[in-house]
């Protein structure tokens, strides 16, 4: 990857990136047999016919055949592509006529016009769907992409991109070449007029653009490409063609009290053939279905689509584990309430996804990690990398073993709470008891309780001995006679 300089960007640019990759085999494949027959609905924004100063300098040679050239439909799980050649009238219809359009709202950006590897933010007036996922603002680069993420970082080029042709385009060498970006209120056009290879000039200028619409489809159209794509040096640059993106997991640093660190994990990507990208070609991307589109249980769990989706009730979201969501459903241990695939309520059926597919292969894709570290505290970034190593994913997606041992200790400590709370209810039952029998036995002292208590009482005192003595009818001397049990007792006591 290589630096990018963001301006007029918001929050502040993350710094200190770094760049691992690796491959993982991926759990789904689609088939879109059903997507071939759907009307594109072309991409022409009102234009009726496309006038014939459109395409000027770049008339077809004679003798080239000029039948259709379109590309069987390319599956990549999340979109199908579809690409039309130079010869065929859809190539024009899709490319959009920026100078035909309402001067007011076609946007010349002035720093990304002169400048070397810049990137400013962009709002849009719509919601554009993207991996299933609804974004309001994006990053338009002079490197000829544009970057969706929301973690916003120096590194652009490495993933969560919209490419039609990433290069190390220089606008600033040439005075003809632009940035422009127009927006409708339906769809958002991004065009790279004339723009250079900055190490290599004398290759001539690249027009081309990309079309985002409100509907998640995305168009590549390209009007100058004088050179294969596939001799654009890669030294300096990345040079790619496709669609990218990625999820983010926030993680402490044990070493660096308050610093959390990012990690973007690239979970898929499109990479488009480079050889069929020429002058008057055009590419369109149509979206899949995806779990994200589903918003209760029942249609969640019993859906076709080619993905493998749960529910979980907790965050009340339909998912397959891998979107721009990940650590929200990990950390509300997802993975484990999914594994049921059982909902609460009776399954309801009314939802279908509007597309189903019929087979599912295996298929391998490539994922990347981006990692970037900052302060939770404070607005102030690390000046140096922290030396952990965060490029196992499988240290930061673990679906696992916490989650269970934290449901067995729950179930244990739930039945020793109430264990404890029997023993008190019996214990102050007892003691009621006592002191009742005891009042009664107070105010009953002839009652066959008492008697019973009293006869098995052990005495403390020494036997008595009864003598009268001075003729008085109830007195008598008491003599010790030694220890026995019981008393012996005058007639006259």
């Amino acid at each position: 990857g290589v630096f990018y300089e963001v301006v007029q960007s918001f929050p502040r640019v993350e710094e200190n990136v770094e760049v691992d990759s690796y491959v993982s085999s991926h759990r789904w494949r689609r088939h879109s047999e059903s997507l071939k027959s759907v009307d594109t609905n072309r991409a022409s924004m009102g234009q009726d016919s496309l006038e014939p100063g459109g395409f000027t300098d770049l008339l077809l040679e004679e003798g080239h055949d000029n039948t259709t050239q379109i590309e069987e439909d390319t599956d990549h799980n999340y979109y199908t592509s579809r690409t039309y050649g130079p010869y065929d009238s859809t190539s024009r219809d899709l490319w959009v006529n920026i100078d035909q359009m309402e001067k007011d709202k076609v946007k010349i950006h002035g720093i990304l016009s002169n400048t070397h590897r810049q990137a400013a933010r962009v709002n849009l007036s719509f919601d554009f769907p993207f991996y299933g996922h609804f974004l309001r603002e994006i990053t338009v680069a002079t490197g000829g992409f544009i970057y969706t993420g929301e973690v916003v970082h120096r590194m652009l080029t490495a993933t969560q991109y919209i490419a039609p042709l990433m290069a190390n385009f220089d606008p600033s060498v040439s005075r003809n070449s632009t940035v422009r970006y127009f927006d409708n209120g339906t769809a958002l056009v991004v065009q790279w007029d004339h723009v250079h290879l900055q190490d290599n000039y004398n290759l001539g200028s690249f027009t081309f653009q990309a079309t985002l619409l409100n509907d998640g489809r995305i168009i590549f159209g390209y009007k100058e490409i004088p050179v294969a794509v596939t001799q654009i040096s890669s030294t300096n640059h990345p040079v790619k063609v496709g669609l990218s993106d990625a999820f983010v997991v926030v993680h402490r640093i044990q070493q660096i009290p308050n610093v959390r660190r990012r990690t973007i994990y690239e979970y898929h990507r499109v990479e488009l053939q480079m050889s069929k990208i020429t002058n008057l070609s055009a590419v369109e991307m149509i979206p899949l279905p995806t779990c994200l589109q589903f918003t209760s249980c029942g249609p969640c769990v019993t859906a076709q689509i080619g993905f493998n989706c749960s529910w979980c009730s907790k965050l009340q979201r339909c998912s397959s584990g891998f979107d721009r969501h990940r650590q929200d459903w990990v950390d509300s241990g997802c993975p484990e309430e999914s594994k049921d695939k059982i909902c609460e309520k009776n399954i309801d059926t009314t939802e279908t996804p509007l597309y189903s597919t019929t087979t599912l292969l295996p298929t391998t894709t490539r994922f990347r990690v981006l990692t970037t570290t900052r302060e939770s505290s404070t607005s102030h970034l690390p000046t140096s990398l922290p030396t952990e190593d965060d490029t196992k994913i499988a240290l930061h997606l673990k679906d696992n073993g916490a989650s269970t041992d934290d449901s067995a200790a729950e179930k244990k400590g739930g039945t020793l709470h109430a264990g404890l709370i029997v023993g008190i209810l019996v214990l102050v039952l007892v003691v009621a008891a006592a002191i009742l029998v005891t009042i009664y036995m107070y105010h009953h002292p002839t009652s066959a309780a008492s008697l019973f208590f009293i006869e098995r009482r052990p005495s403390r005192w020494p036997a008595m001995k009864f003598r009268r003595g001075s003729g008085h009818p109830a007195y008598a001397e008491v003599e010790p006679v030694g220890e026995k049990e019981g008393f012996i007792v005058s007639e006259q006591c």
